[in-house]
């Protein structure tokens, strides 16, 4: 495989907007991401600037990863957020212990299934344990089947945690880290 797995850089953020605003035209972004393509597209470019500056190389909590092609093209995308216990996660829920959250997984339909994917959350993970936390989790809606294989093919297991959103329950999984 001859793609590059990186962090994203902050001045990088026409090419963050650009696939974010592809995933959200994928088939099934309504089960996969809590926004919409209109409201993406809406946004200012302060936002995407900010956003992408937030989760770039370096940052302490959180990190967009991407893979990209040898062509230069973007076609994969995840980001980990770091969650600390005590605290309150975006649902509202009381977070036990320092944790780390997956969040906006997209792959280009055209790259899945050659193992990119997989290439992707290993970075992730490897992200996550190198600041601390002691399990990855992530939030699948229950009708996303094609997510939930993936997942459970890379390790996650369901934590018996569901989380009600809109127009069904997302259900948490989770990956213990092994030190």
């Amino acid at each position: 495989m001859n793609y590059v797995i990186r962090s994203v850089r902050p001045e990088e953020w026409p090419a963050v907007k650009a696939l974010r605003l592809l995933a959200l035209q994928d088939p099934i972004a309504h089960l996969a991401f809590l926004e919409t393509y209109e409201e993406a597209v809406a946004r200012p470019d302060s936002y995407w600037r900010e956003r992408t500056a937030r989760a770039a190389e370096g940052a302490s909590d959180v990190q967009q990863i991407v893979a990209v092609a040898p062509d230069g093209e973007w076609v994969g995308s995840l980001t980990v957020l770091i969650e600390e216990a005590g605290t309150e996660d975006w649902a509202g829920c009381r977070v036990e212990r320092r944790q780390a959250h997956v969040v906006g997984v997209y792959v280009r339909p055209e790259c899945r299934g050659i193992g990119l994917t997989e290439v992707l959350f290993d970075a992730g993970i490897e992200w996550a344990w190198g600041r601390g936390g002691e399990r990855v989790r992530l939030i699948v809606h229950e009708d996303n089947g094609r997510a939930q294989a993936f997942y459970r093919r890379a390790g996650f297991v369901p934590s018996g945690v569901l989380v009600p959103l809109g127009d069904g329950d997302e259900l948490e999984l989770e990956y213990v880290l092994e030190r």
